[in-house]
């Protein structure tokens, strides 16, 4: 299973190979960077593998060093493997959905910053155990993985205990939408509602939802969680890490727009509370 660790090593080894490039023109790395007209910092980061050229800022690396050819294209599609690198679910899931709910609570436990974005369903940090079971569930026999239903939920609940023990600064913003679309039956769903009323008054983590009829300032075509420095995506098949920092600010920047058209507190209350009622409407 690949980590993020070795994700990590590969953009190094990729920023070591520019690095080396700038050497073998030999030019010092201030010498680089005012012949491109960028910063020395920014030179300073590419090389150490803490941001991730775009593909023109890699044209433009190259070209400065008069690297083309056969040797330019190698680069370029090395890069585009490093910006947006993809796990297959079915390959991190092998082993069961356990030992990805750990790895997951290792992270959370060293972050400094998550913030969670759902439109599709309730993240794992505010799920019931019922919710997380027909979650892995219906995820399992999808992706046909090994069968740890049950060891999966005790470990997602074991990594809830990061909202009340302090560490890191949560935001997680919730689409009402994924508490319109049920996961499970009418009893699934209303003790789920019931967790998340309870969780809007705990202190240390913000807690908003995007009600149903609220223009939105931008399309959210997916949910994701930012962790540090890093951004996961998931689809059906694969999740997608993005780490390039300009990326990254973008993803900030639309959770911070979302947040603007958001509701908390009460208002959120309010929301939940009535769709608590739509539960138990006849018809």
């Amino acid at each position: 299973m690949e980590t993020l660790t070795s994700f990590q090593s590969r953009r190094v080894e990729f920023a070591d190979k520019l690095r080396g490039l700038r050497e073998r023109a030999g030019l010092s790395g201030k010498e680089f960077a005012a012949a491109l007209g960028w910063g020395n910092s920014k030179v300073s980061k590419i090389e150490t593998g803490k941001q991730t050229p775009s593909a023109v800022e890699l044209t433009d690396w190259l070209t400065a060093l008069g690297v083309s050819g056969g040797e330019a294209d190698a680069l370029h599609a090395e890069l585009r493997d490093v910006r947006v690198h993809q796990i297959e679910w079915r390959r991190q899931l092998r082993a069961g959905h356990r030992v990805r709910q750990e790895q997951d609570a290792k992270s959370e436990r060293e972050a400094s910053v998550i913030r969670a974005v759902d439109i599709a369903a309730v993240p794992g940090l505010l799920q019931t155990p019922d919710y997380a079971r027909a979650i892995f569930t219906t995820q399992g026999t999808l992706l046909d993985v090994p069968d740890d239903v049950e060891a999966s939920v005790r470990v997602r609940m074991e990594r809830q205990r990061l909202l009340y023990e302090g560490g890191p600064s949560i935001e997680i913003l919730i689409g009402e939408a994924a508490l319109r679309h049920p996961i499970g039956s009418p009893a699934v769903m209303a003790a789920q509602i019931d967790r998340l009323t309870s969780a809007l008054g705990l202190p240390g983590v913000r807690i908003g939802l995007l009600p149903l009829g609220r223009q939105l300032p931008y399309v959210p075509w997916h949910g994701f969680w930012i962790v540090d420095d890093t951004v996961f995506v998931e689809n059906i098949t694969a999740e997608v890490r993005v780490t390039d920092e300009a990326d990254v600010a973008i993803y900030h920047r639309l959770a911070d727009r979302l947040w603007t058209v958001a509701v908390e507190g009460d208002e959120a209350r309010g929301v939940l509370a009535r769709l608590a009622t739509h539960l138990t409407t006849p018809g």
